[in-house]
């Protein structure tokens, strides 16, 4: 049997600007995804912490189980608007644990994936930003892949960006779209959040697309913003500022398959000689 796939969709991703009421949050946000839903979108992205301000001060508080009320909300949403809904990231209580995690809810409301953040932000660059999450929260300790009509995508949350490893097994495993619902700030935002998507992108020759929150001055952790898109030839083909808004972009898979055979990586690669493999 053959099946036709569309060689193209819409993709949005909403920079949401997070308050410190999370019902707020899940109203605002709720609203635009059906915004995006209404403007075509079949992919729709929501940012790192959506719910709840970013912080490990904040984690514990904010912090629900899975399923829960803000992702009941996402599940309602993505069936009514018949959407695949990637649900940026919330705080998770599971066990007395807590993580940073991201849901994927398709057309008919079904969990589709979960995604705790693997890679823990645990930095200090002196006399800029310090940073611990590994205070309050577990890294998560496993890959996490959806499969939609259009093609298979494969999740990350912020910092997992920096790992070329983990993008690099996505790609293997056959994703041709990477999300990463982020939050960088504003030292390591100017400094690496274009230049690593461009670096997944073109080294995978994937689509890869970072939801970031807005940025929000008075905030404890302020946000860079700049949520963007990047094709598999490395341009950047969608860019927010740093306010609420939201970026709609075409993926258009046609070029993916291009790009891929003009510059053949993938079959050339030297696995006599080296390797990077999934461990579980």
């Amino acid at each position: 049997l053959f099946f036709f796939l569309p060689s193209a969709f819409r993709l949005a991703l909403i920079q949401l600007h997070v308050s410190a009421v999370k019902s707020d949050n899940l109203q605002r946000a709720c609203g635009l995804v059906r915004e995006a839903s209404a403007k075509g979108a079949k992919l729709v992205a929501l940012p790192e912490c959506f719910n709840s301000p970013y912080g490990t001060q904040y984690f514990k508080e904010y912090a629900e189980k899975i399923p829960g009320e803000s992702t009941q909300k996402l599940s309602e949403v993505a069936k009514e608007c018949s959407i695949y809904l990637i649900g940026g990231s919330i705080p998770e209580e599971d066990g007395g644990k807590l993580y940073n995690t991201c849901a994927v809810f398709g057309p008919d409301g079904a969990l589709l994936a979960k995604h705790r953040k693997v890679h823990l932000f645990d930095i200090n660059v002196p006399g800029k930003i310090q940073f611990k999450e590994s205070e309050t929260l577990s890294p998560g300790n496993s890959f996490s892949m959806f499969d939609t009509p259009y093609c298979k995508v494969g999740l990350g949350i912020c910092y997992d960006m920096r790992f070329a490893e983990m993008a690099q097994i996505y790609g293997q495993k056959g994703c041709q779209l990477l999300i990463y619902p982020g939050a960088f700030n504003m030292t390591t935002g100017p400094a690496h959040w274009e230049l690593l998507q461009r670096g997944r992108a073109v080294d995978n020759q994937l689509y890869v697309a970072t939801v970031s929150p807005a940025r929000d001055e008075k905030a404890s952790y302020v946000a860079w913003g700049h949520s963007t898109v990047v094709n598999p030839w490395g341009e950047v083909i969608a860019k927010a500022g740093a306010e609420e808004t939201v970026v709609y972009t075409d993926i258009d898979l046609k070029k993916l398959a291009e790009i891929r055979q003009q510059i053949p990586i993938l079959s050339q690669k030297r696995c006599d000689l080296y390797g990077v493999e999934m461990k579980k």
